[in-house]
């Protein structure tokens, strides 16, 4: 197979039925065999009876159904388990993202050899407030923490080897970063496209709030797992060794400091409660150290979702 699609949405009913007729051109004018994998992300519309109306129309189209909503990285992640195709291809299915960029985006994955291939929405019809101006901020960090030179790192649109997504996992919030999960994975050949954005035509954006807090906790999990998971001892050892050299030579200096001088006292000196309180930090990063040696993260369950339906997968 070509081309696999995954789509995860979240109460898209107007916009499924042009986009899947819009994907469905562009495939066959370019004599693709692919398949459409829509994810539902618990939508309370009618979005999931819509998918299998067009499925019932076009055998390509395929569709999985979460029994509550567990976000886009879910979605994405259930659509890669899912995917067939020699190249995957993921977009928003709010017409935002235009299905004319697919001839594209998979001949610089077969042609020219990238590994995965990122959007850039380089002229954007979002609020500036809410949307614009905090992903400048939030791709720029990305940029100097990973080393990964996007303009875009949350552009839904994106293509991939399949090789990719399939040595890749993605949960919490962290579809934001595949790019730097790839890396991490050991594909380095990341390629960039400029794309078209287009207004919404329908609804409202499903972002909350909540994007501005996780999305830097997640991108510093992957840092850290990235760099350190396979040897958390290197990380904590570190800490722990410089705290504990603080203490014990604080401490040190304190006692060879009453040997000088029996009348001084210990205990009523800020160093005292410095030495013992660094010495004892440094100890318990030490155990942290070797607690992570022991402790595997990939933990059973993570990115187990409970899925109500499914539809030709």
């Amino acid at each position: 197979m070509d081309i696999s699609l995954v789509i995860p949405l979240k109460d898209e009913e107007e916009s499924l039925p042009e986009l899947s007729e819009w994907i469905s051109r562009v495939m066959n004018a370019n004599n693709y065999s692919y398949e459409i994998i829509f994810v539902d992300d618990g939508s309370t519309d009618n979005s999931w009876n819509i998918i299998e109306e067009l499925r019932n129309k076009n055998p390509n189209i395929k569709g999985i159904k979460f029994q509550r909503n567990y976000g886009k990285s879910a979605g994405l992640n259930e659509g890669f388990r899912a995917a067939q195709g020699d190249v995957i291809i993921t977009m928003d299915a709010d017409l935002q993202d235009s299905p004319e960029e697919i001839p594209e985006l998979r001949r610089m994955i077969i042609e020219d050899g990238y590994d995965l291939v990122s959007g850039w929405k380089k002229k954007r019809y979002d609020n500036a407030l809410t949307k614009n101006i905090p992903s400048k901020f939030y791709n720029a960090a990305t940029r100097w923490m990973s080393g990964i030179k996007l303009h875009d790192f949350n552009c839904g649109l994106k293509s991939y080897r399949k090789n990719v997504i399939k040595s890749i996992e993605v949960y919490g919030e962290m579809h934001r970063y595949t790019p730097v999960l790839a890396k991490w994975a050991g594909f380095k050949k990341v390629g960039e496209k400029v794309v078209t954005h287009q207004a919404r035509k329908y609804g409202v954006s499903k972002f909350g709030i909540s994007r501005f807090v996780n999305g830097p906790l997640d991108l510093a999990s992957i840092m850290f797992v990235g760099k350190y998971g396979k040897r958390p001892m290197h990380f904590f050892g570190l800490l722990g060794s410089i705290f504990f050299i603080i203490g014990i030579g604080l401490s040190i200096f304190l006692i060879i400091k009453k040997f000088i001088d029996p009348e001084s006292t210990l205990t009523d000196k800020p160093g005292f409660y410095i030495a013992l309180t660094t010495t004892i930090i440094g100890v318990q990063l030490f155990l942290s150290g070797f607690i992570g040696e022991l402790i595997s993260r990939n933990a059973p369950g993570r990115n187990s979702y409970l899925i109500e339906k499914k539809a030709g997968v």
